[in-house]
């Protein structure tokens, strides 16, 4: 039972990350320079990527390993966004209500990462039963 609720919030957290995600790509297609760039790429194109790659690594039961470096990488990318947005280093693209983005894709890899966690180890444990 615990394992289907963890799965369930883990579906939750990346159909809210793809949907946002996927919204800003569409923004950067439409207008350019709306993302920041890393090595050149806009940043919500990777971003879109480990919302989209890890869920489909959840969804078939793909390797952990590529689940957790995409949604580790991208949390790396979310922390630093979010350390600059907060330094006044650089600028994260803004939702309409004016909040960055880069705090709520911190937060969804933090809340993939910890449900992603969970959910292993609860069903390591029903497995043990």
């Amino acid at each position: 039972m615990k394992a289907n609720i963890l799965n369930a919030l883990i579906y939750i957290a990346f159909v809210i990350g793809i949907w946002g995600a996927g919204d800003l790509v569409l923004d950067e297609i439409r207008q350019s320079n709306i993302c920041p760039k890393i090595l050149g790429i806009p940043a919500c194109y990777i971003i879109l990527t480990c919302f989209v790659v890890p869920f489909l690594m959840h969804l078939f039961k793909g390797p952990n390993s590529v689940y957790f470096v995409l949604t580790g990488l991208a949390f790396t990318i979310a922390f630093a966004g979010t350390f600059m947005q907060l330094g006044g280093i650089a600028e994260c693209p803004k939702t309409s209500g004016g909040t960055p983005m880069c705090y709520y894709s911190l937060a969804l890899f933090t809340t993939l990462i910890v449900l992603k966690i969970l959910h292993l180890r609860s069903r390591r444990h029903i497995e043990n039963l």
